[in-house]
C-alpha cells in the first residue's frame, strides 16, 4: 500500500508545508530572527526571483501570495508566523494545475527546499517542527 502512496504523491499537484509533515524537508522551518526582519527575507527572496511575481502582501496575516512562472506556473502562498520572541517560523504552500508525466510533486519540493535553503543563508535557522 506505501508503494501506491509514493506513486499517488508523485502527481500531487499541491504541496504544503507543516510541522507535522512526514517528510522532514517539509516541515515548518523556524529561524532565530523577528517577525519584521523574517518578512522582509521572504518578501525580498520574491522580489529578486524573475520567476515569480508578488500579488498580495499582508503584513498583518503574515502571508505573501505569488505567481511562480517557472518551470510551470504555480501559486505560492508563504506564512510568516512569530512563535516567541526572537523566534519565527515560515511555511510555505505551492499548487498548480498542471499535469506532468513525470509527476510535479519533485518539482514543487525542489523549489521549496531552494527557498528555505536561501532563508538559511541570511537567518540563524533553529530547527523543523517544533510543535508537531
Amino acid at each position: 500500500m506505501a508503494l501506491f502512496g509514493k506513486i499517488f504523491l508523485r502527481f500531487s499537484k499541491q504541496i504544503e508545508t507543516s510541522d507535522k509533515h512526514s517528510d522532514e524537508l517539509l516541515k515548518t522551518h523556524y529561524y532565530k530572527a523577528s517577525f519584521n526582519q523574517l518578512f522582509q527575507s521572504v518578501e525580498e527572496l520574491f522580489r529578486q526571483d524573475a520567476d515569480c511575481r508578488i500579488v498580495t502582501v499582508s503584513k498583518e496575516r503574515g502571508e505573501i501570495a505569488v505567481e511562480v512562472n517557472k518551470p510551470f506556473s504555480c501559486f505560492l502562498i508563504a506564512t510568516v508566523v512569530s512563535t516567541r520572541s526572537m523566534e519565527t517560523a515560515v511555511d510555505f504552500n505551492l499548487s498548480t494545475e498542471h499535469f506532468s508525466i513525470g509527476g510535479t510533486y519533485p518539482v514543487l519540493r525542489k523549489r521549496i527546499a531552494s527557498y528555505y535553503d536561501k532563508l538559511k543563508q541570511q537567518h540563524t535557522y533553529t530547527g523543523t517542527g517544533k510543535n508537531g
